[in-house]
C-alpha cells in the first residue's frame, strides 16, 4: 500500500525483455518551483519505451537501471510548486514531460515543469488522452514545424496506422494536404475514415512504384526496415522533404538526397505544452480522434510491451494507473 512518501510504479533493475518490468514501490516525487505534481490516471506506451527497456531508445540518457519508463501522462494536478500560473490543483492535464530524460510515467505520480503540460482535451477520457502526447507531438512537429506542410501539398506517411501515423494522417488532412499512407491491407478502411486519400499495402506493392510527386514524406519506419527511407526519395518531387523519425539520417542517405535536389531531416520530439493545447483543440473539435488498440492495468505493463513489440497494434496501447 502506498504511503504519502511512496507510490506504485513499474520499475526494472536490469535491461532485457518484458519480464524485467515489475510492480514495486518507489519514492513519490515532489514539485520544485515552477513544477507541478500530477496524479497519473493513465500512461501511454510507445516504441521508445520498449527500445529503452532493452538498452536502446533513451537508455543512453537514462543511464543504467533501475529506472521507471514512460513519457505519456494524463492525470490531475495534485500539487503545485511556487511560481506556477498556468494550472491549479484539480485541473485535468496531459503531457510528455522531460523527454528524453526520465519522466517515470509508469507510476502513480510524476512531477515536471508546468508548461510541459496542457489541459486535457475535454471530450475524451484519461485513457485516450494518455495515448496522445508523444505520438501527437511527433506528428505535429514533423508536419507543422519540420516539413511545413501546407494546403494542397501531397504527403506520404509510412506506418500510417500506428500510434504516430494515425495522428499524422489526421493532422495532415486538417492542414489541407492530400494524404497517402502505407499500411497493411486490414487497416486501409480505418485509415480512410481518418482522412487518408490513398492507402498502399506495403506487403504487396513497392510503394515507390505507385507513389510519385509528393512534397513531404513522414517516415516512421526508417532505413532499418527494407531501406524505407532510401526508397522514399524516389517518391519526392524536386525540392521535396523527407523527415526520418526512428533511425536518423545516415551520411549515405543525406548524400543521395543532396544529389537529387531533395531535403532530408532527422527528428526527435520535444515537450511542447503549447502544441498540446493546439492538438487538444483539434480533438475537441472532432478533427482528430484517438485510436486505442487496448487499455491494460499498470501491473500488465510487460504484456503491453509484448503486444507493442509484435507490431500489429492499431493506434495506441495505454496503461491505466488509477481510476
Amino acid at each position: 500500500m502506498s504511503s504519502d512518501n511512496t507510490m506504485r510504479a513499474i520499475t526494472q533493475d536490469t535491461l532485457g525483455g518484458p519480464e524485467v518490468l515489475r510492480l514495486g514501490e518507489v519514492a513519490r516525487p515532489r514539485p520544485l518551483p515552477t513544477e507541478i505534481q500530477v496524479r497519473v490516471h493513465a500512461a501511454g506506451v510507445n516504441p521508445v519505451d520498449w527500445k529503452t527497456r532493452t538498452g536502446g531508445g533513451m537508455s543512453g540518457v537514462l543511464g543504467e537501471p533501475p529506472f521507471v519508463l514512460g513519457w505519456d501522462v494524463s492525470g490531475v494536478v495534485s500539487e503545485i510548486g511556487g511560481g506556477v500560473t498556468t494550472v491549479r490543483v484539480g485541473d485535468a492535464v496531459y503531457g510528455m514531460p522531460w523527454f528524453p530524460r526520465q519522466a517515470g510515467a509508469y507510476a502513480e505520480y510524476v512531477t515536471a515543469p508546468s508548461r510541459q503540460f496542457a489541459r486535457k482535451p475535454a471530450t475524451i477520457d484519461h485513457d485516450r488522452a494518455a495515448g496522445v502526447p508523444l505520438a501527437g507531438l511527433t506528428a505535429w512537429q514533423t508536419l507543422v514545424d519540420t516539413a511545413n506542410v501546407e494546403a494542397g501539398q501531397r504527403v506520404l506517411i509510412h506506418a500510417a496506422a500506428g500510434g504516430v501515423g494515425h495522428f499524422a494522417v489526421q493532422i495532415a488532412k486538417h492542414l489541407g494536404a492530400h494524404v497517402i499512407g502505407t499500411a497493411s491491407a486490414a487497416k486501409h478502411d480505418w485509415l480512410r475514415t481518418l482522412g487518408a486519400d490513398e492507402v498502399v499495402d506495403y506487403r504487396t506493392v513497392r510503394f515507390e512504384d505507385v507513389v510519385r510527386d509528393v512534397d513531404a514524406v513522414i517516415d516512421l519506419v526508417g532505413d532499418g526496415h527494407d531501406s524505407t527511407s532510401s526508397r522514399s526519395l524516389r517518391t519526392l518531387r524536386p525540392g521535396g522533404h523527407l523527415v526520418v523519425v526512428p533511425s536518423g539520417v545516415s551520411p549515405d542517405l543525406a548524400g543521395a538526397a543532396r544529389e537529387q535536389g531533395l531535403r532530408v531531416s532527422d527528428f526527435l520530439v520535444e515537450p511542447d505544452g503549447h502544441a498540446l493545447g493546439r492538438i487538444a483543440a483539434l480533438i475537441d473539435s472532432g478533427a482528430v480522434t484517438v485510436g486505442l488498440d487496448d487499455v491494460l492495468p499498470l501491473e500488465q505493463a510487460a504484456e503491453a510491451h509484448r503486444r507493442g513489440e509484435a507490431g500489429e497494434t492499431r493506434g495506441k496501447l495505454v496503461l491505466r494507473v488509477t481510476s
